[in-house]
């Protein structure tokens, strides 16, 4: 009996041995697998998921509608047709070699094709850039960025662009353009690493929208009865929608560029929420004193102004910033859309550049003033860096030159394979017909 119990128990520390070993053998890729999985955080990917979401209802339906609502009715279906089209054709040239470009690999001017087509993506990997989520995640919150960056250009040349064209001139601007500047500020390159602030999209989204959009307006020319004929919106009540959804999509678009459910998305949120309410009655105000009724048109375009002005700022600074920051941006691009677009007399549609652009660089401006250190781990004027200051004119230089340099260029190389905008014939039956072969009744 004595003897069995013996075998027993060398038998149990035999197999236990082995079972040692074999975990042992095992500990080193488990532990690796853990410590990757540890860092995702439920709560921020469920708050990125959400943000995602928001971005992209920014450009369906929210700018569709907000575009369509300000054109003739003979152009709506057109007008949705871009912001749609830029969403199909933008988020596949995004998973094919856009990610990997601008946030794989730290090289000052691109990134590294490492991730062409996502590969080597796994559902536990991390972007270095957003460490508490999946990486996957991350990629997919990036495209909503490109998709309505792209889409936005597409206001300044509402009514008149030939369609094929805007097509192959979107393709080529979301490669030049787009992502190399969203490389050099977001991605490891010299913009972001020389300190240049931009938390949400100032300089990557509006201020080269806005600009590329001027460019293209001008190149392309008015429109036929730009002046004198009646252009007015076809129903601004699609506008409005539109502005709603806008409105609480950038909810998403800053709160969601803090990378996490913490208490800096909520200092974004509030600000750019303040920021779009001081837009709308700056502009309503100004329009109430000068011309006696403030119109839904003015309000909204005042409320979009505060928007995409807070956005470079609202990770940076207080929430009452955004406040002084709305009435600025309800001023000035107020000033930027009616006199200034006159002064030179250059057609932008849907005011993208008096908007968007003067918005975006204002906004980029604004963050070298406000920035509290306490918040966004930078210092502003107000708190004695103006060195500061100097770097967010650095950066908007930089966007600027580039984004109107390769606008013009691409312009002229899409013009030499299709016409830019179609036959004036076209123009005065409507774009819905004459490209989609549909209309509204």
């Amino acid at each position: 009996m004595g003897s069995g119990l013996r075998h027993a128990l060398g038998r149990a520390a035999l197999i236990g041995g082995i079972a040692g070993a074999a975990a042992s053998f095992a500990a080193p890729a488990s532990a690796q697998t853990t410590t990757a999985a540890s860092t995702i955080s439920a709560a921020d990917t469920a708050w990125m998921i959400v943000a995602t979401a928001f971005v992209l209802m920014m450009t369906i339906p929210g700018l569709a509608l907000f575009y369509s609502g300000m054109v003739r009715k003979k152009n709506v279906l057109a007008t949705m047709a871009q912001s749609l089209s830029a969403v199909a054709l933008i988020s596949i040239l995004w998973v094919a070699f856009g990610y990997s470009l601008t946030f794989v690999g730290q090289g000052p001017w691109l990134g590294s094709l490492d991730r062409i087509f996502l590969a080597g993506m796994t559902m536990d990997s991390v972007n270095p850039a957003a460490k508490t989520i999946p990486e996957a995640l991350f990629m997919l919150y990036q495209m909503t960025f490109a998709v309505i960056t792209v889409a936005l250009v597409a206001g300044s040349v509402a009514d008149r662009m030939k369609f094929s064209a805007y097509l192959l001139f979107s393709v080529g601007w979301f490669i030049f353009v787009y992502i190399p500047l969203a490389h050099w500020v977001w991605g490891g390159g010299f913009l972001g690493s020389a300190g240049v602030l931009d938390f949400a999209g100032g300089t990557v989204v509006h201020l080269s929208a806005g600009i590329g959009g001027l460019v293209a307006a001008m190149v392309i020319g008015q429109r036929h009865g730009y002046g004198h004929d009646n252009l007015s919106p076809f129903d601004l009540s699609l506008a409005v929608i539109g502005t709603g959804l806008l409105w609480v999509g950038w909810f998403g678009f800053n709160g969601g560029s803090a990378l996490g459910a913490n208490s800096r998305a909520i200092y974004a949120i509030i600000a750019t929420h303040l920021a779009a309410c001081a837009g709308a009655l700056t502009w309503g105000a100004i329009e109430w004193v000068t011309r006696r009724k403030p119109s839904v048109l003015g309000m909204i375009s005042g409320a979009v102004a505060g928007l995409g002005t807070i956005t470079p700022a609202s990770g940076f600074v207080a929430p009452w910033h955004g406040i002084i920051i709305g009435i600025i941006a309800g001023a000035v691009c107020y000033w930027a859309c009616t006199y200034l677009k006159h002064r030179f007399n250059y057609d932008d549609s849907l005011d993208v550049f008096g908007v968007h652009g003067i918005g975006g660089l204002i906004g980029t401006l604004l963050a070298g003033v406000f920035a509290v250190h306490a918040i966004g781990g930078a210092s502003g004027l107000l708190e004695g860096n103006a060195w500061q200051l100097l770097l967010q004119f650095y950066g908007v230089g930089v966007t600027l030159i580039w984004s109107a340099g390769m606008t013009l260029v691409l312009l002229k190389v899409v013009g030499g394979f299709v016409p830019l905008r179609v036959t004036r014939d076209q123009e005065l039956e409507g774009l819905d017909l004459t490209q989609h072969g549909e209309a509204l009744q």
